[in-house]
């Protein structure tokens, strides 16, 4: 794995549209940028980039995770191909190996991780969709993260991201489970 850069976005929400939150939300993500092996080519056997998510996910997510104020109580991926790559090449670092050490670092996780995949130019925006860890319908919780690195991914790489958040929306008015 051939890591370019690593940035880490930490935010501390305190109040939403006037409304003071009863306490502080803090939303982290770790971001990655590697080479992509795949680049240019046309490729069948994209295991490579299943190995690069998982080593990122056990190099990153602790760290992630420590940045918070209390522990993670949802979590989203995401990936930014550069435009040498493809579609698949995200879906290949975040999908089939990423979500192991995701879990791990946020102490389980019964639900399924939101995600995201583009390919785009350097500073192309993501949204990191989040989402509770264990309560799927938990609407309280659905948010997102939307994130922008000016110089990144170039077009041989991608851009991995790994987000968590110790809370809810701030004045959530949406409901509290489904909508039939």
């Amino acid at each position: 794995m051939d890591v370019r850069k690593i940035i880490f976005h930490h935010e501390i929400v305190y109040a939403e549209s006037g409304q003071v939150a009863a306490q502080p939300i803090t939303r982290v993500a770790g971001i990655a940028i590697v080479h992509n092996p795949c680049a240019g080519k046309q490729v069948a056997d994209l295991s490579v980039l299943f190995d690069i998510g998982a080593q990122l996910g056990e190099r990153l997510m602790g760290d992630v995770v420590a940045r918070l104020a209390r522990p993670a109580v949802s979590y989203g991926k995401a990936a930014v191909v550069g435009a040498m790559g493809d579609f698949e090449h995200g879906g290949a670092c975040i999908h089939p190996r990423l979500g192991k050490p995701m879990r791990a670092a946020v102490g389980g996780g019964k639900a399924v991780i939101g995600s995201n995949v583009k390919v785009g130019p350097p500073g192309t925006p993501i949204d990191v969709p989040l989402g509770h860890k264990d309560e799927p319908w938990s609407f309280d919780h659905f948010d997102t993260l939307t994130l922008c690195i000016a110089d990144s991914p170039r077009p041989g790489e991608i851009m991995v991201v790994m987000a968590v958040a110790d809370g809810g929306r701030v004045n959530p008015r949406c409901g509290a489970g489904p909508i039939t």
